[in-house]
């Protein structure tokens, strides 16, 4: 316990899925979180679920590809905390998609996965710049950044973008001699509300996904969040533009 103690995090999408998983794992571990998301309901129970367990919380609504609510919502948790140390691009959309997809929807996924990791990670930096401390992004890409399938065209190129926007990112950091580390995690199948919805429109995938898997099962999201976790505290402060796969042995086969 007490890992991140000290931390301020910010946490992208975490009203559910990986996201909450992450928050809820940083602010035991003695981070004070904020839980970013557009759903807000959501994400203050989230919060309330934080404090009730005795930690540190508030929610910032944000929309990821949103120039100015990036800048609001980092704006509000240094105003609240004082400073940010840690953020976790999570926010995400998979809708299934191939080469005939329709442009708005290729947009979409593009505005929301890539463009909202390259505004959070440069509002990000734009805070830590003048951190005393050590400061840590955590860009959630995807194994499908390193393979596809026919119906994941705007997903892999999405998740593509974010793995190596984190070594660019990571390099500018280290070149300007920045105190922040920027890394990606690509997470395998995990089964969270978004690939549970996958799973009821697609129900004959679910054997499969877990035939290909050689760990013998999907992952949790809270396999992740160990990985990111690890990631965002001072345990992993020689690492840097590195890919913590997390996968169940998909990519090695």
């Amino acid at each position: 316990m007490g890992r991140m103690s000290g931390k301020v995090a910010l946490v992208s999408g975490a009203a559910s899925g990986l996201g909450e998983a992450i928050a809820l794992l940083l602010a035991a571990e003695g981070a004070q979180v904020a839980v970013a998301d557009i759903a807000a309901e959501a994400g203050q129970d989230v919060v309330d679920r934080i404090r009730a367990a005795g930690g540190d919380g508030m929610f910032v609504r944000l929309d990821v590809a949103s120039e100015a609510e990036w800048d609001s919502a980092v704006a509000a948790v240094v105003a609240r905390y004082g400073k940010l140390t840690v953020l976790v691009n999570n926010a995400g959309i998979a809708p299934v998609g191939d080469m005939e997809m329709s442009f708005d929807l290729w947009r979409k996924v593009m505005s929301i996965n890539l463009d909202g990791t390259f505004l959070g990670t440069r509002a990000a930096i734009r805070a830590m710049r003048g951190s005393e401390e050590a400061c840590s992004i955590v860009n959630i890409s995807s194994t499908m950044a390193m393979t596809a399938s026919p119906t994941t065209a705007a997903y892999s190129a999405s998740k593509g973008g974010v793995r190596s926007l984190t070594k660019a990112a990571a390099l500018y950091c280290a070149a300007q001699k920045l105190p922040i580390r920027v890394n990606s995690v690509h997470p395998g199948m995990c089964v969270t509300p978004l690939v549970s919805r996958y799973f009821e429109e697609y129900p004959h995938a679910l054997e499969a996904q877990i035939a290909s898997h050689p760990i013998g099962h999907l992952g949790s999201p809270e396999d992740v969040a160990r990985g990111v976790l690890y990631l965002a505290s001072d345990e992993s402060g020689f690492v840097l533009g590195s890919e913590l796969v997390i996968d169940g042995g998909f990519l090695i086969q």
